[in-house]
């Protein structure tokens, strides 16, 4: 009988175990290839969120849940974007964070609306992402208007360039941020004296490069990723082409410096990240990433406390709406308020955050050098 007993006992236990409910937070990003650096930075951080809810015992309804991450590789590619999400939607995810870049956020998204998911991007800057009229798509960075609209006023403002050239990637992200940014500098009366394009995958720009050269630039501005930019800083300066470079997020990364060749030199690059904080709020953000380095061995490049700030706010409103499951905890989110690493979460009626701010800055001995917050 006691054999019985104890077996009964046993079962029981692990009927418990089992019964525990999984919540499945999706990530999607380029973690291949040759920005997967951002892509595994942004998986990182959402996997410190998870890591973080299971430690602490998230409870949802009364309930002890376990988190999970389902993680994968999107490869920067529009097409694998949308068979990842369609895997992901397939595999009955609660959330979804991600994808990385605009332009496969962009055409994942209606997958993740037609199956209710929320979605929340850590590091997407499209205005067009948040302007499809999804009820499920978020963002917790400022978006390319808010980009270009900084990056402009200080083209003009504070580096004195009156005259520059600009060049995207053809990408959804690469072409939004030239266009944002041409608006506010002709706006404040600069201009633009070439405006050239390449691709993500280009690795000669010596014909742009020429022509840029013969409108004598003060300054080039670049709409893509820092695996581009590099090669072109490193090909401007074999061409006798000493000139500044400014991007956004796409090229703020302590990559760029290496990716040039080292031919990048001091203050030469002007790059903006689609976030940050000040004052007290810094200490939560250094924290952050000591704890990114202890747990991972490397420095955050970006988007990892975005990451885990949209992870966490997806946890936030599962937690007050009782459940998680989309379609209850969906309008929770929508109206969420809430304090993360980077800064207050709340989102206006698009699904953009509100009050995003920029982050500006620019190189010293190939490491990024705070330059100013703003709005």
């Amino acid at each position: 009988m006691k054999k019985q007993a104890a077996l009964l006992a046993t079962v029981a236990l692990a009927g418990t175990a089992s019964a525990q409910e999984v919540v499945k937070i999706g990530h999607a990003a380029a973690v291949t290839g040759p920005v997967a650096y951002f892509g595994k930075d942004t998986e990182n951080g959402a996997r410190m969120a998870i890591e973080a809810l299971n430690a602490k015992g998230a409870v949802i309804a009364g309930k002890k849940v376990r988190f999970e991450l389902v993680a994968e590789d999107d490869g920067g590619d529009p097409k694998q974007a949308t068979a990842v999400a369609q895997k992901l939607v397939d595999g009955r995810i609660n959330g979804m964070v991600g994808h990385e870049t605009s332009g496969t956020t962009i055409p994942a998204s209606k997958i993740y609306h037609a199956a209710g998911i929320p979605q929340i991007s850590p590091s997407s800057t499209s205005p067009q992402y948040t302007r499809q009229g999804f009820n499920t798509a978020f963002r917790v960075v400022a978006n390319d208007v808010q980009l270009g609209q900084a990056l402009g006023r200080y083209a003009i403002g504070n580096m004195k360039a009156k005259r520059v050239a600009v060049v995207d990637d053809r990408t959804a992200y690469g072409q939004g941020l030239v266009t944002e940014f041409a608006r506010s500098l002709q706006q404040q009366g600069g201009s633009v004296v070439a405006r050239e394009f390449t691709n993500d995958k280009a690795t000669d720009f010596s014909a742009i490069i020429t022509r840029i050269r013969a409108t004598k630039p003060d300054l080039v501005f670049f709409g893509g990723m820092s695996a581009t930019a590099g090669p072109m800083l490193r090909q401007m300066k074999q061409l006798g082409m000493n000139v500044r470079m400014m991007g956004g997020d796409g090229i703020c990364s302590d990559e760029i410096h290496k990716l040039s060749g080292g031919t990048m030199t001091d203050g030469q690059v002007v790059c903006a990240e689609a976030g940050g904080v000040q004052g007290e709020a810094r200490a939560g953000m250094d924290k952050f990433r000591a704890d990114y380095k202890k747990r991972f061995g490397i420095d955050v490049q970006i988007n990892a406390p975005y990451a885990y700030d949209a992870v966490m706010t997806m946890a936030e409103a599962m937690v007050k709406a009782g459940s998680a499951q989309p379609a209850k905890y969906l309008p929770v989110l929508a109206k969420i308020q809430y304090k993360g690493v980077t800064g207050p979460i709340a989102f206006d009626q698009r699904g953009d955050i509100r009050d995003g701010t920029i982050t500006l800055y620019s190189f010293e001995g190939g490491k990024r050098s705070l330059l100013t917050v703003t709005k």
